[in-house]
């Protein structure tokens, strides 16, 4: 008899290779290991928008930067990055997807 598991990777993309380093969550700080984490990258305009909207109309390329937040699983199932598996699909072996 096995024990149901709640994520299939255990939580860790770490596979065979030892201990991973660690880095904060974006929201709350908690120190996270780096394999652990849930990363979620993003885009920020640098312009305000009704600026942005008249430059575009002129043609003008406006550049994005380009955030990457790390979350720890409290936060990112908070913020539905990540979703809680139904006791169902904890039971099931195999495929999860």
């Amino acid at each position: 008899m096995f024990m149901p598991l709640k994520r299939a990777s255990r939580g860790r993309t770490k596979g065979g290779k030892g201990s991973s380093g660690t880095v904060q969550c974006t929201n709350c700080g908690q120190t996270v290991p780096k394999d652990k984490a849930k990363k979620v990258t993003g885009k920020i305009n640098l312009v305000e928008h009704t600026l942005a909207k008249e430059l575009r109309a002129q043609g003008a390329y406006i550049a994005q930067a380009t955030v990457l937040k790390t979350y720890c699983i409290s936060c990112a199932i908070h913020f539905k990055i990540l979703k809680i598996r139904s006791a169902d699909s904890r039971r099931k072996r195999g495929k999860l997807r």
